[in-house]
């Protein structure tokens, strides 16, 4: 059975697991390299599960119960307000991040229950719009996006980690 849980400084070190898999798997789908964030120290690591503490930022792993006590990580995705809405104190809008989910899970929901978390905290924090970037070379997560209600809003940008391939903005209202 697959649920969904917060990454906490407790269960960093898994999330971190996860993080440096889904970077080798799909490198293409991060702005993030695996050799960069491989490179992170444990202190580094801690920061991040500090600084999402469901305010400005979330990160959640969905996991798969194993043998014993043992739980594997099968997805992973976070999401951030968008720096400029919170600092005026509105927070209508946020960032789909992070979002990954293991070639043994695919088209298997995984994702989509990592989406409708996220989704579920947006609109607990009283965002409007949520948006996403994804990239040019990836149309199945583009085609993924759309079922879920996303839309190309028109904006793009180079793709940080190689100047041949777009990011494509997406976004969807939450109501």
């Amino acid at each position: 059975m697959v649920s969904v849980e917060t990454v906490t400084p407790k269960s960093i070190f898994i999330f971190k697991e996860a993080r440096l898999r889904a970077l080798q798997d799909s490198p293409t789908a991060f702005g993030a390299t695996y050799a960069r964030e491989s490179q992170l120290t444990d202190a580094e690591w801690m920061e991040r599960a500090r600084q999402s503490d469901g305010v400005k930022r979330v990160m959640y792993m969905a996991v798969e119960d194993g043998v014993g006590d043992e739980k594997m990580v099968c997805g992973i995705a976070g999401a951030l307000m968008e720096e400029a809405a919170f600092q005026v104190n509105e927070a209508t809008r946020a960032q789909l991040i992070s979002m990954w989910t293991a070639p043994g899970h695919r088209k298997k929901g995984v994702g989509r229950m990592l989406v409708e978390e996220v989704i579920a905290w947006a609109r607990s924090r009283g965002v409007k719009v949520l948006t996403l970037m994804v990239t040019s070379v990836n149309p199945t997560a583009t085609k993924f996006y759309e079922q879920l209600g996303f839309v190309r809003t028109g904006r793009t940008e180079p793709y940080p980690n190689d100047a041949a391939v777009i990011e494509y903005e997406m976004a969807r209202a939450i109501d």
